[in-house]
């Protein structure tokens, strides 16, 4: 069967990459596709709109990662759960169920070793024919932007963050 979807990955050190992510994944929903995210970083600790938006939308969303990483107090368990969230993702990625899989966060897990890249990037080259990807993070490695179809890089050219502003809620979470 021809390939019927695409890979997108957004990229670099600005602002916006999983809000880009999560808006494709309410055009998805909008459309009737079936829409499912995993998330490799963040903890469950973290209270984020995009899931409020998603548990409304009745969206399937997998929180499976540690925290940011300088935070682990557990380094050996936070390299676990990157680990099985790509295990969960690559699951879901051949699994023919979804119209639409978000991988956020995941090139951390390939920045950090726990994932190989070229093991990632087969299982996002080898998923179901009709299941689009949004990959997000910062330092994609080349073997993701070889398999994506539309690679962004979100530049920082400014951010509230260098004026000592903190994260709010409604804009970063």
């Amino acid at each position: 069967m021809p390939r019927q979807s695409i890979v997108l990955l957004n990229t670099g050190h600005g602002k916006g990459k999983s809000s880009a992510a999560f808006g494709v994944m309410s055009r998805g929903w909008a459309r009737g596709w079936t829409v499912g995210v995993v998330q490799f970083v963040k903890s469950g600790k973290w209270k984020v709109g995009e899931k409020k938006l998603a548990e409304h939308l009745e969206i399937e969303w997998h929180t499976l990662g540690d925290g940011f990483t300088w935070e682990s107090t557990d380094m050996d368990e936070t390299i676990a759960k990157g680990q099985h969230a790509w295990q969960v993702a690559k699951a879901k990625l051949a699994s023919g169920d979804y119209d639409l899989l978000i991988l956020d966060e995941a090139t951390y897990a390939v920045k950090y070793g726990w994932v190989d890249a070229a093991e990632m990037a087969e299982g996002i080259r080898a998923r179901s024919p009709r299941t689009n990807v949004v990959v997000t993070g910062r330092d994609a490695p080349q073997e993701l932007i070889d398999v994506a179809n539309t690679v962004t890089e979100m530049r920082k050219v400014k951010h509230a963050y260098d004026e000592g502003i903190t994260a709010m809620k409604g804009i970063e979470f």
